[in-house]
């Protein structure tokens, strides 16, 4: 579905939801509503046929959703929000060689900056030729066909570390990531979106699992504006980095803030209650809003009509998903 016909379908989903709102004012029945929820589910399933939106939820919203009124309108609120395109430019303003042990080799400073934005709204990685190369292989597997007239700079026998070849490179690089996101099922896919965010998500998560709370929220916390600028089309995918931080925050001591992040990866799951992670955040937030003085019933709520519909299965905690994320 192309970024038009995703928009159509938002608008015809908020004018159902429109509705809602009018039957609220009149104390609509369980009945009534629930007839328009259903209607909701059936215009998703035929308007959003892609599997790569679905495919981390194995969920979709249904006649028997426990979302009130006022969430279904904030949710379509929020889906109207992602179908604005983010645009996003590439610039690798410097390299920087590295000898390690008995290797050596040129990194590059690529920075991802979003069109119209202030300089808060970059990102800033580092990648060498072998993760290019790597990336270029990747796609080439499954996107021969839009690859065709895509060129990589090639390695050269000798000569690899002058000034020339890697100015050369640089400027090739910043071309290729552009004509890379300019192709729509490239940027949209797992392949490219891993090359950009991967590494610091490994990082990231092995310091949560050796302990290194700080260090990890920290990495943390710079790699989820990229990534939710890089799947602003499936935001159930950043799910798992939420709840990460939330772990983060609530091992350091910081409730407030692990609140505050798992009420945004809570309102990414409100119509996947299916996804690993939905129970065991349920949880930590109730248990943190119990810590914070907040209202927690409505999340207890939530918590025991899920159990009462499913048969019972073992539950991993937040933590214990978190630590189990990038395991190689």
């Amino acid at each position: 579905m192309d970024q038009d016909s995703h928009c159509t379908a938002e608008r015809e989903l908020l004018e159902a939801v429109s509705r809602i709102t009018t039957f609220s004012t009149t104390s609509p029945s369980d009945e009534e509503q629930n007839q328009l929820k259903a209607e909701i589910s059936c215009q998703v399933r035929k308007e959003n046929p892609e599997k790569d939106d679905l495919q981390d939820s194995n969920a979709s919203l249904s006649p028997n959703s426990a979302m009130t009124t006022k969430e279904l309108q904030e949710y379509w609120r929020n889906e109207k929000r992602q179908c604005r395109q983010v645009k996003l430019l590439f610039e690798i303003p410097s390299t920087r060689i590295v000898e390690h042990h008995l290797s050596k080799y040129v990194t590059y400073k690529i920075i991802i900056l979003q069109t119209g934005s202030f300089d808060n709204n970059k990102s800033v990685i580092e990648r060498r030729y072998s993760d290019f190369e790597k990336l270029h292989r990747n796609l080439l597997e499954e996107f021969s066909e839009e690859m065709e007239e895509v060129t990589f700079p090639k390695k050269t026998l000798t000569g690899n570390f002058t000034e020339e070849i890697i100015n050369e490179r640089k400027l090739a690089f910043k071309d290729y990531l552009r004509l890379l996101y300019s192709m729509k099922y490239i940027r949209r896919s797992k392949k490219f979106i891993d090359f950009l965010t991967r590494p610091e998500l490994q990082e990231a998560y092995g310091c949560l699992r050796g302990g290194q709370y700080t260090k990890a929220l920290e990495i943390l916390l710079e790699v989820i504006g990229l990534q939710e600028r890089l799947t602003r089309g499936n935001p159930v995918s950043i799910v798992p980095t939420l709840c990460a931080i939330v772990v983060c925050h609530k091992d350091l001591e910081n409730p407030a803030s692990a609140f505050e992040y798992g009420e945004k990866a809570l309102s990414r799951l409100r119509v996947h209650t299916s996804h690993r992670y939905y129970i065991p955040l349920l949880e930590t937030m109730i248990t943190l809003a119990y810590e914070l003085g907040k209202d927690f019933l409505s999340l207890q709520e939530k918590l025991e009509e899920w159990k009462a519909k499913k048969d019972p299965i073992r539950v991993f905690t937040l933590k214990e998903l978190a630590v189990r994320e990038y395991v190689q």
